[in-house]
């Protein structure tokens, strides 16, 4: 099959280029050169998604049957910010993604996440009330939303606080950003008053893929099972690591003055997941494992 996924450069996007080239053709796409180790069978293209003219130049020529839409703004005060720019990403460029594959491919794969939920409860299943408390989640609700209209098959996948080690030049994660400060003796100060269920991106990857093997659609929750929050995370990982854990310093949301307001409980159910597609997330401690052994 040949999958064009937008974001190749992210976290998300490399890792997904990853593991797609292995079974399929892959056309990766982003702002920019490439920043990916390309697999055989594995092009790249600049393509902005925002800009329309690139767009149907790349769906016209390479036709792809499939395509999964990571690319986003999702720093979240940026998006708070920015919130025109935010909006022309994430809800405009999404449309016209979505226009482009109704015409020349068979279904589209939209990423979203957490924060379209307020955080008063946590644990959210796919049918729960969306209400989102920053600018950043009410533009993926908004893109959610022109994806459940399109004229062909769909699936959202939301995830959570994903973690992993990058393969190639990308932004950091939580995780590896604390090893990073670490490792240099920095002091790091981290929110104990956040829950999230943490979403290992080879976890994330394989939903996805299930989701393509299956020929699924319609909603899915893919993260971890367990609740921790990033106090957890990040002194697990000093554990693991041999760090010095002193360095770490408990704090709650209010000791950070950020533009974007955080939800507090999220995480997810993953029931509709497990049951659906056989989707089974490790454990974090093992996935801690994977990542000190250098998995990418």
């Amino acid at each position: 099959m040949k999958i064009l996924v937008t974001g190749a450069n992210g976290l998300i996007g490399q890792h997904l280029v990853y593991s797609l080239s292995r079974s399929h053709q892959v056309i990766a796409t982003g702002k920019g050169s490439s920043r990916l180790d390309l697999a055989r069978g594995t092009e790249y293209i600049e393509m902005d998604f925002t800009n329309d003219a690139q767009v149907q130049a790349v769906f016209s020529r390479e036709r792809p049957e499939l395509v999964i839409h990571s690319g986003a703004i999702t720093q979240i005060d940026d998006c708070e910010q920015n919130q025109d720019a935010c909006f022309l990403t994430n809800v405009q460029g999404t449309a016209q993604l979505l226009l482009a594959a109704e015409e020349f491919s068979r279904k589209f794969i939209f990423l979203s996440t957490d924060f379209v939920f307020d955080g008063e409860k946590g644990n959210y299943r796919e049918d729960d009330q969306l209400n989102p408390v920053n600018w950043y989640g009410f533009t993926k609700i908004q893109a959610e939303s022109t994806v459940e209209t399109s004229e062909i098959p769909w699936a959202i996948v939301r995830t959570c606080l994903v973690y992993g080690n990058s393969i190639s030049g990308t932004r950091s994660n939580i995780l590896t950003w604390a090893k990073k400060n670490l490792d240099e003796g920095n002091p790091v100060k981290v929110v104990s008053d956040q829950v999230r269920t943490p979403t290992y991106v080879d976890d994330l990857v394989m939903g996805i893929g299930l989701i393509i093997e299956k020929d699924a659609t319609g909603i899915f929750h893919i993260s971890g099972e367990e609740f921790l929050t990033p106090y957890d995370m990040v002194m697990a990982m000093a554990e693991k690591g041999q760090l010095d854990q002193s360095l770490i310093t408990k704090v709650n949301a209010s000791t950070f003055s950020q533009p974007a307001k955080r939800p507090l409980k999220t995480g997810f159910s993953i029931e509709r997941a497990k049951n659906l597609l056989g989707f089974t997330p490790g454990k974090f401690e093992n996935n801690l494992r994977k990542m000190f052994e250098g998995h990418p």
